[in-house]
């Protein structure tokens, strides 16, 4: 990490104790496998899903030896499958007894010029990023509508790409533009039984896998649009994720939020 001083790690306040998640793309070293840990860490019980099954495997073994078995289930789950979709939130109901909120982080990104981009290309981004964002919201709200005194919440993860023109990802961009609009019409029709629907928009969150495949020409380039002068760790966007699955949010619904350094 370049730029000023790393930032504080924030212990844990119990902000989500008692409530059940079902968290996608949530293996590894991610914005998905930190929420989980961090909503573990604030008292909730999780279901992590991903479509990498070995991956999820030891993560969730992880979590489980860290926090205990009875608070963390693991199933694997592409986003682009319908029925693996309906067998997740089988599973959070079969696992916890209950749904209470749901973060949606599968994506999938990728660089080409929109005049070089074939069909499969951009269709297969779309279908995890944004279908797939679809297809889990319809079944969390379908069981949090007949569960109407739950509360539910659901988080989704959009980008600062779906505001703002960046070359070669007019499709994740499209993608990550079309969750924004998703959650704003979800929150509309989801208000009236109670549950609220927000998005977070990071601008660069980074990892250690995901530097070693990243030039350094890049990321001096990425970090130097941030006011900070360095990229965000997961955790600080899994951080503002939790504040929106909390009670500390209760009055937001529709809205997408920004973690970015004044520079979304």
């Amino acid at each position: 990490m370049t730029g000023v001083e790393s930032p504080v790690y924030e212990p844990g306040h119990g902000l989500l104790k008692g409530r059940t998640a079902v968290i996608t793309a949530a293996a590894g070293a991610g914005i998905g496998g930190a929420t989980a840990r961090r909503f573990l860490e604030e008292g909730a019980r999780v279901l992590i899903s991903d479509a990498h099954a070995r991956r999820l495997k030891e993560y969730g073994a992880e979590l489980a030896g860290e926090f205990g078995p009875e608070r963390v289930a693991a199933l694997p789950c592409d986003v682009t499958d319908e029925a693996q979709v309906q067998a997740l939130f089988d599973a959070a109901l079969r696992e916890h007894g209950r749904l209470d909120v749901v973060v949606n982080n599968a994506g999938l990104g990728g660089t080409s010029a929109l005049v070089d981009m074939t069909d499969e290309q951009w269709t297969r981004v779309l279908d995890v990023t944004l279908n797939g964002t679809f297809r889990c919201m319809r079944a969390a709200l379908r069981l949090m509508r007949d569960a109407r005194d739950s509360g539910g919440v659901i988080v989704n993860n959009a980008s600062v790409v779906g505001w703002r023109a960046q070359a070669g990802q007019a499709h994740y961009a499209a993608a990550k533009a079309g969750v924004m609009a998703l959650t704003r019409c979800a929150a509309l029709e989801a208000a009236e039984y109670g549950v609220r629907v927000n998005a977070v928009a990071p601008s660069l969150a980074m990892h250690p896998h995901l530097v070693k495949v990243t030039s350094a020409e890049l990321l001096e380039e990425l970090t130097a649009r941030e006011a900070f002068g360095r990229y965000a760790e997961p955790w600080e966007v899994a951080n503002v994720i939790v504040f929106l699955a909390s009670g500390y949010s209760s009055y937001m619904t529709g809205e997408v939020v920004a973690v970015s350094s004044q520079h979304a």
